[in-house]
């Protein structure tokens, strides 16, 4: 098992390389201040009895995220100027006395994994949509979300995705402007295909209200990248015009309700980086019930699954499953940054 202090080198490792190296320095800083301190908090850190690595428990970031939103309510001034401030000595500073005078926030704080509903990985939702219209245009499909969160990406339709300099429309027309999504695309772009979209409802184990827990949701976004924080303050904008339904419980017991509910038309199941977390008995579940359901669909009742997860290679592999009666068909739909900062779009089926 990966030890406290292995998780936060090893944390600070994967914020540069996912560019945010205020974060970085952040859990540098962070270690050898909980190694000499005697504080609640940092016993708390010291004896975590499971796997503080971002493989599992992810303590590094939950510290992170409680900084991160005394600097946002503006709690703690002078820990956002020593952010804004290249000093690395100002910086150790003034977390250490930020975690002296702020334990029972950070405490509370860390208690809760972190949830950063990733909104730009909505791209790779679009861009799925608009390969699976190309291959069933004019079907309507209801979204069904898996470790939704506060269900920000069950509003994707609503999202605009660019793919070029040149506007592009969104998945539902007449949808408000306010959340742009504008990857880097490597790899040829796929074509806008029109798909019609009807209800959305996801699930996760501890769901988030938009509106109530929205600093905490962008208190995970780190806090030298403006344009992820810029994005989820949209998406918190348009959640509350559009609330988002999310239900509380297990993925695993969720899917198989929902897929035995009456349905007239096609099923879209979609997750972004969420299956690493679900215990192997829920991703057996959910694996169980596609199939079952799979064998059901029909040309009029198609189903499908459209996953963005890590798989040990370079960023997430996209995965488009389909059943439409007869055999499962599969695509590869290629790979996308873990904050869909670059999507490379290489479909191909297998």
């Amino acid at each position: 098992m990966t030890t406290w202090r292995e998780a936060f080198a090893l944390q600070a490792e994967a914020c540069r390389a996912l560019g945010s190296p205020l974060t970085a320095r952040i859990c540098e800083q962070l270690a050898p201040i909980l190694a000499g301190d005697d504080s609640a908090l940092a016993w708390r850190v010291r004896t975590w009895p499971g796997d503080p690595s971002h493989r599992a428990d992810s303590v590094p970031l939950r510290l992170c995220g409680a900084l991160h939103a005394l600097v946002l309510s503006g709690r703690d001034p002078e820990l956002a100027q020593a952010y804004a401030e290249a000093d690395d000595a100002s910086l150790h500073q003034r977390i250490s006395e930020t975690i002296q005078n702020h334990q029972s926030h950070i405490l509370e704080w860390i208690e809760h994994a972190p949830q950063t509903n990733e909104v730009a990985r909505a791209a790779v939702l679009i861009a799925g949509c608009w390969f699976l219209g190309s291959l069933l245009g004019g079907r309507r499909f209801d979204l069904l979300e898996l470790g939704a969160s506060a269900g920000l990406n069950l509003n994707f339709p609503r999202y605009h995705l660019v793919k070029t300099a040149e506007y592009q429309p969104p998945l539902l027309e007449g949808s408000e402007p306010g959340v742009w999504l504008s990857p880097e695309w490597r790899g040829t772009a796929p074509a806008h295909a029109a798909l019609e979209i009807g209800a959305a409802r996801g699930v996760d184990l501890n769901p988030l209200d938009p509106a109530r827990d929205g600093l905490r949701l962008l208190s995970y976004i780190w806090a030298d990248q403006r344009a992820r924080l810029e994005r989820m303050q949209a998406a918190l904008a348009l959640a509350a015009r559009h609330p988002p339904q999310v239900d509380r419980g297990d993925a695993g017991d969720w899917l198989p309700a929902r897929l035995a509910e009456p349905c007239g038309h096609g099923r879209l199941v979609y997750h972004t980086v969420a299956a690493q977390y679900f215990p192997a008995a829920t991703r057996e579940r959910i694996e169980a019930a596609l199939r079952a359901a799979g064998a059901k669909a029909s040309p009029e009742r198609p189903l499908a699954h459209l996953s963005m997860e890590a798989d040990g290679g370079k960023g997430a592999a996209l995965v488009l499953r389909l059943w439409t009666g007869g055999a499962l068909r599969e695509w590869s739909l290629g790979r996308a940054d873990f904050h869909a900062r670059w999507i490379d779009w290489q479909p191909k089926e297998t």
